[in-house]
């Protein structure tokens, strides 16, 4: 029976986890890159006319003059 060759398969485990962790740093890159893409099905809807407080421009009171 052949012996199981430990070094090789550390190795192995090594070489995987920087392809993945090189794999990763190029999806991130590659995202921060071109922005104007839609990161997730919610950011293709359209924009609504609140403002940041939650309110729409009818329901803001109207300044005195």
């Amino acid at each position: 029976m052949q012996k199981p060759n430990y070094q090789y398969e550390k190795r192995r485990k090594e070489l995987d986890k920087k392809a993945k962790k090189e794999q990763k740093r190029r999806d991130k890159l590659a995202a921060s890159r071109s922005p104007s893409t839609p990161a997730s099905p919610d950011a293709t809807e359209p924009a609504s006319a609140e403002g940041v407080d939650g309110t729409t421009p009818e329901q803001t009171p109207s300044e005195p003059t």
